[in-house]
């Protein structure tokens, strides 16, 4: 395997985790000023969380996934591709586990490569041939290799409690503070505050996570020495889509940052989209079956 470090990819993963880290030291000076005491207990609370989220990312998400872990004997064919492109790219063997779901898609989850899982659709099997299935896992493996989701679970921490204090903090903020006026300007500001803080993260989240899938689609390349088929699968499974029954692409809606590609929702879910359009990723695989053919 033919695999080089993807150095603009780790720049921008130290960019993004810098000014989050930036972002977040003003977030957690402004709640402590304006929320003072009680805010110890909500920052203990959903920070014992986000470390729970990092701990079981893995099964967390194949739970919310409806992801079943399945054995050798009875996906042998699909365990046998993961290890075989495993062994390729130098990583150890995930978990393997399959949805039951229509919607022809992949993921990968884990903290790190040796707590790792790859899923799969049942469409997704039924859509592709063996060349296209293995670009598609190959491509989850990569984002395994480079880390991809301990790097974006990390950089979601703090954007969730900000979220939460957008949605809850009126619980949490006891609008009357003792001596009267400063409790619900506090509460107020506070939430202001987290409100900025999360429309940031989540902007800068996004644009990371775009620039991601281009590495991972190299990555796929560089494991199986083919582009077109990982090309040939992202085309398959985006006009696939399409014809998924509508409760079926809604159910799946929230998983769109791990999904090798993302359910559609319109021209403001594409501005905010976690991929890059799927004919740019398609003209960046032929670029580079072109080089691999040159040489």
């Amino acid at each position: 395997m033919n695999w080089q470090a993807d150095w603009g990819l780790r720049f921008r993963m130290f960019l993004t985790m810098f000014l989050l880290f930036a972002l977040y030291i003003v977030f957690a000076g402004a709640i402590s000023l304006y929320m003072g005491g009680s805010m110890i207990v909500f920052v203990l609370v959903f920070g014992g969380f986000s470390l729970v989220q990092y701990y079981f990312s893995d099964t967390l998400t194949l739970r919310s996934m409806g992801a079943k872990q399945v054995s050798a004997d009875e996906y042998p064919q699909l365990h046998g591709s993961i290890e075989r492109l495993s062994q390729q790219a130098d990583l150890p063997k995930p978990k393997v586990a399959v949805v039951d779901s229509n919607v022809p898609n992949a993921f990968a989850t884990g903290r790190n490569q040796k707590n790792a899982a790859v899923a799969v659709t049942t469409g997704l099997m039924r859509t592709l041939d063996q060349d296209e299935l293995d670009g598609v896992l190959a491509h989850e493996l990569a984002h395994v290799k480079n880390r991809d989701m301990m790097v974006m679970t990390i950089a979601s921490f703090l954007s969730t409690i900000a979220f939460m204090i957008v949605r809850w903090g009126a619980f949490f903020g006891g609008g009357r503070g003792r001596g009267g006026g400063r409790g619900g300007g506090g509460i107020i500001a506070a939430i202001l505050v987290s409100l900025l803080v999360w429309i940031i993260s989540y902007l800068l989240i996004r644009a990371l996570s775009r620039y991601r899938e281009y590495s991972a689609d190299r990555g796929a390349a560089a494991i199986t020495g083919n582009p077109s088929a990982l090309a040939s699968a992202l085309l398959k499974i985006s006009g696939e889509m399409d014809k998924v029954p509508k409760d079926d692409m809604r159910e799946e809606a929230e998983m769109n940052a791990f999904f090798i590609i993302p359910i559609k929702s319109g021209i403001v879910g594409r501005l905010f989209s976690t991929h890059p359009p799927t004919e740019r990723r398609v003209e960046q695989l032929r670029d580079l079956e072109r080089e691999m053919t040159a040489v």
